[in-house]
């Protein structure tokens, strides 16, 4: 058997274990650079490109006090099973940042559960980032299935779908849906539910026993626009009706109540509803984000929320006393 020479380390090994060394082991940068044998000013820039490159997930491990007095009011106003409040970053800074990791150590809490489970996920922005922040685990006692098709409209993969990428994290047996998100005809859409693959994961879908979903805005900048699943025409259409934000592309209105609408005669995939004994989970923040928040609890669509503290005020101060 030949010795292989180690390789020699890449500037992103580097940057991992400059990341490590100053948020996991608590090194200064001059004892950094002095473990690494360089200067300071790279070992600063080593830290700077591992938080850049996300090769460091920092997570904070305690609730902070205010947090958990906003989580309380959530749970008693709202009637909600589950709220959770990350501290804000800053009043016009995405909260996304700070609601990901918070979002991630909930769902993995959901994954230790001995207890099989089927753990339903939406696709969006803010559940990628969620899933990005997971660590690896083993959990071949779960099935994680999709709510929504995971086909764009030119026939690409959705960039923002999440059930392979969680599925390489958890390594638990999972259940894409192979449709379009909005079919271009309910005679489309038809079509997809009579394959029987199809319908073994709607089945699935339908009967989780906990869901984590995004929230879209429907405002001009609404992500079914901006990703190409609506028109400007049917955007206009549904704002006149009254649509206040989307989950897994399914509108409803400032009640909570899904739209009679062609769009929603069209979405391929499971609609979200809430139930005593089902948690839908719905984790979103930020100022545009707040109109179809208020909604859904409103409508009861979800019975758990993840935000950050400005979202949790906000919705505190639009609830009725």
């Amino acid at each position: 058997m030949i010795d292989r020479p180690d390789p020699e380390p890449s500037p992103q090994d580097d940057a991992a274990r400059a990341g490590w060394l100053y948020y996991v082991a608590g090194l200064t940068q001059d004892q950094i650079a002095r473990e690494l044998g360089t200067s300071r000013q790279r070992a600063q820039r080593l830290v700077s490109r591992a938080m850049a490159e996300r090769l460091i997930h920092v997570r904070l491990e305690h609730r902070v006090s205010a947090c958990l007095h906003l989580e309380a009011r959530l749970l008693e106003r709202f009637g909600l099973k589950l709220a959770r409040v990350a501290p804000s970053i800053g009043a016009e800074i995405d909260p996304l940042p700070s609601i990901a990791p918070t979002a991630a150590a909930e769902i993995e809490r959901v994954l230790r559960s001995t207890d099989p489970l089927v753990i339903a996920l939406g696709t969006g922005r803010t559940l990628r980032a969620t899933v990005e922040e997971l660590t690896s685990m083993e959990c071949e006692q779960h099935r994680i299935v999709s709510l929504n098709g995971n086909i764009s409209p030119d026939g690409s993969a959705s960039y923002y779908d999440v059930i392979f990428r969680i599925a390489d994290r958890v390594r638990a047996p999972h259940y894409p849906m192979p449709m379009p998100v909005i079919a271009q005809s309910t005679e489309e859409r038809d079509l997809f539910h009579a394959l029987k693959p199809i319908q073994s994961v709607l089945r699935l879908a339908r009967g989780a026993n906990v869901t984590f979903v995004g929230l879209g805005q429907m405002s001009d900048d609404a992500p079914l626009l901006k990703d190409g699943f609506i028109t400007e025409a049917e955007l206009h259409e549904m704002q006149a009706l009254g649509a206040a934000g989307e989950i897994a592309g399914w509108v409803f209105d400032s009640d909570g109540r899904y739209l009679e609408t062609s769009i929603n005669q069209r979405v391929a995939g499971v609609k979200v509803v809430a139930t005593e004994d089902r948690s839908v989970v719905a984790i979103a923040g930020g100022r545009n984000k707040v109109t179809g928040l208020s909604a859904g609890l409103k409508g009861r669509i979800f019975n758990g929320l993840i935000t950050d503290e400005l979202t949790a005020r906000r919705l505190l101060n639009l609830a009725p006393v």
